[in-house]
This record gives structure tokens, sequence and C-alpha cells, in this order.
């Protein structure tokens, strides 16, 4: 059986031998590019080139594209679906065109590959009011041999190409064109009704897979049209995991080669054998494999952007693990090697990476590991019925994706009612853009569980950072969401790492006394009498509301912290947790910013 590395040997040699370049691949990460966050697509770094500007390579090109797409985080799971993967690519920049393209790609698939002809379906694109029938690409599909039921026609849906999808939705400047794409036919998949009464080189069920694809990049979007090009080009791209599937004619990606190391350490880790659940396997396969590449690629979890989705994709993968039955802190150097051994000497990675590589996302799992079990026992607490209408709480104030808490209820012999969940979600998506619209209302995202928890917390480190860096301390603005806590705040001086470290353990310590946290309504006057901060950009009624920490109603001059605010917040600073500060930055002349979760 082919192996991964002889696969990239065979494509590279092909095609050089057709008097392309290989050419270096891409970062994963393209840091002079704000469009994106990640290389998602071969030709991604190209765009240029394919507008018509010289390559330095020449107008023949080849790589293989390291990629990642988080669109598919949640579609991963079904041996299918990956979020890191590589594509197999090569180009024509005005040079070659269609007849070319088929020819050698036909020839590569069924000669050097030895794919099955019977086994392969091609498409092509249908033609609409403004682009004509690919007549031409059919014609020479014909001319090889395919028969004409292997051959179907779709529409710009399925057979149009373009970064932004139909012509309808390209932008100005957008270049695009039809698509003749190769689909690989698994007989071990059998068709299922729910994907359609008939099965079809694009149905979803899995019977067919699409391999590779060929754009025939040769139109323009211009003045709400498609104009062509100056030059007609060719964008191959070719799914490197889905073609080792096709080789050894099994659909499920983690058997090849590319997985196969990381599914025995994850057995060994485990305990238990692959076959016996196989969804969290490739979950957390594909998810640590994906973290390497991003931490290779130079970032580090946080919570935003690029860092954003490497947390994802490390507390999904805890989270799975826990199902596994694995330990609350996996030691994740065994995975992480087994994946470097894979991709030794590629992509610059090497075995020596293990070290820092495992260090990021070891230091990332202990810190996930209290919210976890956090959530872990709040689940733990409901009762079969309440189930469905905390589910979406479970996402929004812990983490748990919506599958996670499906396997947690079936355990306990009870279907999920996901109509909920998708209700609460979208009623939450139009609540987040309407706060978007006003920058967070009082600087809160919403008011779930943990954002609520958070908001309680920055009262804290607001009384706390006074208690340290002097009454000077004011409060600027604050931004919370269920992922992280963000205080701005005035001080005359930038706090040292041993003066936060002296807030954080303040903050910790009155967390861990539990004190009460109780709202009062005072005239305005008394509220200032009795010390409660307020924010100095705000307007107040002559009655206001204070939330106190500590002491008690009766007694709120004792409190440890008194605030001007409207609430929401926990009843006692038990529900916190535990406050962990990552950063502080300064934004101003005297304003810096502090980050906790």
């Amino acid at each position: 059986m082919m192996t991964h590395r002889e696969l990239r040997k065979s494509y590279i040699d092909f095609f050089k031998k057709r008097d392309h370049v290989q050419i270096e691949p891409s970062s994963l990460v393209l840091y002079n590019d704000p469009t994106t966050l990640f290389t998602s697509a071969g030709m991604q770094p190209l765009i240029s080139n394919l507008l018509g500007a010289k390559h330095p390579m020449g107008t023949r090109l080849i790589d293989i594209q390291p990629c990642f797409r988080s669109v598919d985080i949640d579609e991963v799971g079904d041996g299918r679906h990956t979020t890191f993967f590589e594509m197999m690519g090569n180009w024509s920049l005005g040079d070659y065109f269609k007849k070319e393209q088929i020819e050698w790609y036909w020839t590569f698939f069924t000669e050097v590959l030895s794919l099955p002809k019977e086994k392969l379906y091609v498409t092509i694109f249908e033609g609409n009011k403004e682009i004509p029938k690919d007549i031409e690409s059919e014609t020479l599909w014909k001319k090889l041999g395919v028969a004409p039921s292997h051959i179907r026609e779709y529409d710009v849906k399925k057979n149009w190409w373009s970064r932004s999808g139909p012509p309808e939705s390209m932008p100005e400047g957008e270049v695009g064109g039809p698509s003749s794409e190769l689909f690989f036919e698994f007989d071990t998949v059998l068709h299922t009704p729910r994907f359609g009464s008939v099965c079809h080189p694009n149905c979803e069920c899995g019977h067919y897979v699409e391999i590779a694809n060929s754009v025939f990049v040769e139109y323009k979007k211009s003045n709400n049209s498609l104009q062509l090009l100056p030059q007609k080009n060719v964008d191959f791209g070719g799914g490197f995991d889905r073609i080792m599937a096709a080789i050894q004619n099994n659909p499920d990606l983690f058997t090849t080669d590319l997985f196969s190391q990381i599914i025995t350490s994850l057995e060994e880790l485990a305990n238990k054998k692959y076959e016996s659940q196989k969804s969290e396997f490739q979950v957390i396969a594909d998810h640590i494999k994906a973290s390497v590449m991003i931490c290779k690629a130079g970032i580090t979890p946080s919570n935003k952007e690029q860092g954003y989705v490497l947390r994802r994709l490390i507390r999904r993968s805890l989270v799975k693990m826990n199902i596994l039955g694995c330990s609350m802190k996996p030691d994740i150097k065994p995975l992480v090697k087994s994946i470097l051994t894979i991709y030794d000497g590629l992509y610059d990675l090497s075995e020596q990476d293990n070290g820092t590589i495992s260090k990021t996302i070891q230091d990332e799992i202990e810190r996930f590991d209290e919210t976890l079990r956090r959530g872990l026992k709040y689940f733990n607490k409901l009762n079969n019925d309440q189930l469905s209408e905390q589910a979406f709480n479970l996402y929004q104030t812990y983490g748990f994706p919506l599958e996670v808490t499906q396997e947690l209820t079936a355990q306990r012999g009870v279907t999920l009612d996901t109509n909920t969940f998708h209700q609460m979600n979208q009623t939450h998506k139009k609540l987040s853009k309407k706060a978007s619209i006003g920058f967070f209302k009082g600087g809160l995202a919403d008011q779930s569980e943990q954002v609520v928890i958070y908001h309680t917390a920055t009262h804290l480190i607001h009384q706390a950072l006074r208690d340290v860096l002097g009454a000077g301390v004011r409060q600027e603005g604050s931004n919370i969401t269920g992922e992280r806590l963000r205080f701005d705040f005035q001080s005359s001086f930038k706090p040292t790492d041993e003066e936060i470290q002296e807030v954080q353990n303040i903050v910790n310590e009155k967390i861990s006394e539990k004190l009460p946290v109780y709202n009062l309504a005072l005239p305005k006057s008394e509220a200032e009498k009795l010390g409660a901060l307020s924010f100095f950009r705000e307007k107040y009624a002559d009655t206001v509301s204070i939330y106190c920490i500590g002491g008690s109603a009766e007694q709120p001059d004792v409190a440890y912290s008194k605030e001007f605010c409207g609430g929401p917040h926990v009843i006692n600073t038990d529900a916190i947790g535990k406050i962990k500060i990552d950063n502080v930055k300064k934004i101003g002349s005297s304003t810096f910013r502090l980050y906790a979760s």
C-alpha cells in the first residue's frame, strides 16, 4: 500500500516531468493577509498571479499546501472530515488549459495511482444565463473513455468556484470559474434516504467522495458582471488525505498512515481501541494534529483570532478525552510526538519541536481543567428533564459542544432535543449581534452564567488593584464574554509582574472566602458616602443600584467591594471558581488593559 511519503513524491515527480516548478508552501497563517485567519486553499497565496501578475518561478507551478478550515470543526467525527488537511496543487498561469489538465490528472489517478476507472466519476458545470455549459470538459472526458453515466452536470452551487461562492456572491475584483471535479466511489458506504431518494456524486451520504477539483479560472467580477480575464488559468486542488483513503479503498481517513500512529498513541492513552469509539478518536486525532500545526506557525491559545481557534481545538479535544476515560490532565507528549514523527522533515517540523509544542498545549489543558470540572459537575446535577433546555447553557458557559452534551446525555439513555438548542443559539446570535452594534452594553456580551461570573470578578479585580496600586486606580471600562474578561483601568504607572500576581492572589483569596454578593438601592449621596466606586463616565440617577461583596445588607460598610452597578452578578464569590490574570498591557498614556479568565 502506498505511503503518504510515496504519494508526495509520485505527485511532484509526475508534474515536474511536465515542466512544473515546485514552489514552497505558504505558512498556515498568512500574517500579511488580514482577510483570513488561516490558509484554507492551495491557491490562496497565488491570487495576484491568477489575476495576471508574473510569478518568479514561471507559469507552471506545483506544491502541496497545508491548510486549515475552522468551518469543519463540528463536522469532524464522521471519518471523512478534518480541520487540518493538505492540498495537492498544480497551476497554469496563462499557459495550458482544459485539454492538458484533464488528460494529465486522469493519467495520474488511473495509471500512476492505479485507481479503478469504474470507481471514478466526474462532474462539469451545467451552465447558466451568464456562463455557457462546459461542453469542452465534457467532450474531453468522453474522449478519455469516461462513460456518460459517470459524468454529471451541476449548477453554480457545486461546479463553480470562487473564494466567495457562486457568481452572485463574488465581490468586485474576485476571480472564479467553472470546475470539473473527480469523485471516488466507496462501495462499503451505503446510501441512506435522509440524504435524498437518489444517490449521486455530490450526495452527502459518503458513498461518493470528492478527491480532486480542477478550476478553470477565466472570469473576474467587474461592474457587477463576469468579465473574461486576460489569461486563462488552471487551479487544481487534490485532497491529500482523501486520495490516501481512495488508494486503500477505505473511506475512513483515520486508517491511513497520516493518522495511524496518532490513533495508536491515543489507544494507549485511553486504554481503549479505536473501533470502540471512533468519533471521539477522530476528533481528538484531528484537533491535536491541527493544534500542533497551528502552534508551529507561532500561534498560542488566546481569546481572539487564530489563538481562539487553537484554544477551541484543544479544549474540545480534552472534553472528548474525558469521554474516552482519559485523565482530566492527560500527558499530551506522546500524541504530539506521533504527529511530529509522521511529518518529520515536512513543513519545517521535527521531533525536536515536541517540548515547545507540548508545553503550549499542556498549559492550555491545565487552564481548562477547572472549567471542565465545573461543567461536568453542573451536568451531573441536572435531571433528565433539564438536559435539553440546559444544553445551550453548557455550550455557552462551559464550552461543551452540542455533540458532547448529546454523548453525555446518551450515556443516560436520553435523546437530546436539539431543536431547543438551535432555537436558543439563534436567539443568542441575534442578541449578540445587537450587542456588537452597541459595543457590549454595560460591557457584557450576554447574561450567560460565565459572563455573570466574570462580571462579578471584575469588581474583585477593581478593588484588588486599588489595594495593591493605590486609590488612584480608576475603572475605564470593561468587555466581558463567555471566554474571558477584559478590564481597562487608569493608573499613574504600569504594575509590575509581582504586583499583578499579588492582585490575582487577593482576588482568589476573596473567592475562597465565599463572600456574599448583594444589591442595595440607595440615594446617590448615601452610596458615595458609603465609599461605593463609580464609573466616572457614567451619569447616575438620584437613586442608584450598588453591589457589595462581603459584609451584609445590614453592614455594607465592612464589605470588601462596593460599586455602582446594575448587575447581573453571582450571589456568592464561591461560584466564581478561580481567576487567572493572563496579561496586562498599556493602551494609553496612563491607561492599562487587563485580561483574565
